[in-house]
């Protein structure tokens, strides 16, 4: 009985191992189809070489969005069109290792990357930004407001961190292991400060709403200024698709 928990122990240890050293793949599926679309221009952004499309609006506010890990931007077209056509102005980065970008993803590669994206719009645009996230997305917007001055935060679909969804995915302890990308978004919360909408999914089988409430419940105890709008019967694919979605991110910004 020992050897047979002793052998499956070691194949589990070496099943974890495998995980560890795959798992970048397994959380950057970028696509390589590039963004185009009328009115967008796409621009190369140094020292990272990292490459945005960039619409001009008419409003004030700009908005820096940050898409999810499944695909490339032109994915997103919904999030996308939630801003164009209030006449926002938006820039939108593309990910390192997808659109035919040079390099290769991390969180800490991708992290640097969005305060580079920041800091471009923040020198282009006089006016104020929001950071808007989606999924993976959610946790470079909230890097961003923990690191630059942004006048509201956007989440959709966010959970508090990817390790924990890979854990309930593959059933290692991602959170616990050497070498595992954590991308912990509650780490962030202490260093926000600007108002959030957080909308999440009710059929959101990827990232459970739960994580989303969890989300939103330690920004309320630290004090931060929190809309919580549950959309029912999305799911994580199609929620920027739902009635209501461009309705609660209009009376958001309009109430910065």
């Amino acid at each position: 009985m020992k050897r047979v928990a002793a052998v499956l122990l070691a194949l589990y240890a070496i099943y974890a191992a495998v995980l560890v050293w795959v798992h970048p793949v397994l959380i950057y599926p970028f696509g390589a189809d590039r963004f185009v679309a009328d009115g967008w221009t796409q621009h190369r952004v140094e020292p990272q070489g990292t490459t945005l499309a960039y619409a001009d609006g008419t409003q004030d506010v700009a908005v820096l969005f940050f898409m999810g890990n499944g695909g490339s931007l032109a994915y997103f077209t919904n999030a996308l069109d939630a801003h164009t056509q209030a006449g926002r102005t938006i820039a939108a980065p593309e990910y390192r290792g997808g659109a035919g970008i040079a390099g290769t993803p991390s969180e800490t590669a991708l992290k640097a990357d969005a305060l580079v994206t920041f800091d471009w719009l923040d020198a282009r645009h006089d006016g104020p930004i929001v950071v808007h996230g989606y999924s993976m997305g959610t946790a470079l917007a909230l890097y961003v407001a923990s690191q630059r001055p942004v006048v509201g935060i956007v989440l959709d679909a966010p959970f508090v961190k990817m390790c924990e969804l890979m854990m309930r995915a593959a059933y290692v302890p991602a959170c616990y292991l050497p070498f595992v990308q954590k991308w912990n978004s509650a780490a962030l919360v202490p260093d926000l400060t600007a108002p959030v909408l957080v909308q999440h999914g009710t059929a959101d089988q990827l990232v459970p709403l739960g994580d989303g409430a969890r989300l939103v419940g330690l920004m309320r105890a630290a004090g931060l200024d929190v809309t919580f709008s549950v959309v029912e019967d999305a799911t994580h694919n199609n929620i920027a698709g739902q009635p209501g979605y461009r309705i609660s991110i209009n009376q958001f910004i309009a109430g910065l």
